[in-house]
């Protein structure tokens, strides 16, 4: 085992904050379009409405 189940819900949280900023960034840069965003941020994580309405990716 590569480690405790709390040092990988860390890794996985850690991961999922830096795959969602890298998101948001490249929505905003207008690289990716603010709908499909917003798709991925809700595959990726249960917290994703939150983040979608600060963020304004509707």
């Amino acid at each position: 085992m590569p480690g405790t189940e709390r040092r990988r819900e860390i890794r996985r949280l850690r991961s999922r904050r830096k795959k969602t900023a890298q998101l948001i960034k490249r929505a905003n840069a207008g690289t990716i379009e603010k709908a499909e965003a917003a798709r991925k941020l809700r595959r990726m994580t249960p917290g994703a409405e939150v983040v979608i309405a600060r963020e304004g990716l509707k």
